[in-house]
């Protein structure tokens, strides 16, 4: 465990904005981990778990207590046969994209779409990490927690974490420390089923066709990167959270009123909204179509030090220098862009700490 005052959390995250952390401790043990968010719950204390820093802009102040920095370590394999599939353990500290990769290397099939994601495992069953038609709840056997409220590791499987779009038991919520997350996967030498249309023609194969491992993997990374999606030093277009907003889930009356508002706004005769069906009845629609179509460019709030990235319209990008207030002036113009157009209010889905949007 090592302890450090008055941080700059900035750099530990992707977005690269965010005032000092007052004390930061970081822990590199499941034990250590517990021990640190007990010692500051015992105190009464305000806590921020950092995990990889990819989902999370921090205000300019900073934080006023103490952050604890995830950095625990561990891929255990538990059985791994053709029959059963591989049942592997991963520390919440450790790499997304490593562990995408070393399961791919081993031949265990089933989170490869989910390649190039940043951040660290512990984050993905939080939001249900997604991308190219996969979701981590797919592949999620059991998430082990640390409950803050009864003081006791406390084990969820997978139909108790209550996984929808984005979205699970442990969002929204600060009671539950994410500890490690088990994974059932497919022992395959193929990949899941192709389904994500942009996928399957990047790797000229149809909807629902199964490709090696590795080339899935590597037609997903080339997809992300073309987005600006895979964090590079050297492109600020990464610079970001992702993917900023997430897509909306209407009732079928409020899509309806959306294509009114859209018929109005761009000609009954001209474009529709995309929909995707959910479970439920409701309706998905494509927060970047929105956004398009709302009238914000690739590149809007240029030549300011924050922006919308120049690939993608999702995701709201630090150029540089920008300060988390710049970064959340352009995605507020966004958000009350869209909303006025067309009636649809978009949700972000990184978490702010000590600002609201």
């Amino acid at each position: 465990m090592h302890e450090q005052h008055d941080v700059p959390l900035s750099g530990m995250t992707t977005m690269r904005v965010g005032g000092p952390a007052a004390r930061l401790v970081t822990v590199t043990t499941t034990d250590e981990l517990v021990d640190a968010v007990r010692e500051v719950d015992d105190a009464d204390e305000p806590l921020l778990l950092l995990s990889g820093g990819s989902n999370l802009v921090v205000a300019d102040e900073g934080f006023a207590g103490t952050v604890v920095r995830v950095a625990t370590s561990g891929i255990t394999p538990e059985s791994a046969d053709w029959c059963g599939g591989a049942v592997v353990r991963v520390a919440a500290g450790e790499g997304w994209d490593d562990v995408v990769d070393r399961f791919v290397g081993e031949g265990w099939a089933g989170v490869e779409a989910l390649s190039g994601i940043p951040g660290l495992t512990g984050a993905t069953p939080v939001q249900n990490v997604g991308a190219y038609g996969q979701d981590v709840s797919q592949t999620i056997y059991q998430v082990r927690t640390w409950d803050r409220r009864e003081q006791a590791v406390r084990t969820f499987a997978n139909d108790d974490c209550a996984f929808t779009y984005r979205h699970s038991l442990f969002k929204g919520t600060d009671r539950y420390v994410v500890l490690d997350v088990v994974f059932q996967l497919e022992v395959a030498d193929l990949a899941r089923p192709v389904a994500y249309a942009a996928l399957a023609e990047g790797l000229g194969v149809e909807l629902g066709t199964r490709v090696p491992l590795a080339d899935a993997r590597a037609a997903v990374l080339e997809q992300r990167r073309r987005r600006g999606m895979v964090l590079d030093a050297e492109d600020p277009d990464t610079y970001s959270c992702g993917s900023f907003f997430t897509n909306p889930i209407l009732s079928r009356h409020e899509f309806d009123d959306l294509v009114e508002r859209v018929g109005e706004r761009l000609g009954y005769e001209g474009p529709t909204p995309p929909r995707f069906a959910e479970p439920d009845g409701r309706v998905k629609t494509s927060a970047a179509w929105l956004i398009d179509h709302a009238g914000f460019a690739k590149g809007f709030g240029l030549p300011g030090p924050a922006s919308l990235s120049t690939k993608h319209t999702l995701a709201v990008t630090n150029r540089g220098d920008a300060t988390t207030s710049e970064v959340l002036d352009v995605a507020r113009r966004v958000r009350d862009g869209v909303r006025e157009a067309f009636g649809v209010t978009l949700v972000n889905e990184p978490v702010l700490v000590g600002e609201r949007l």
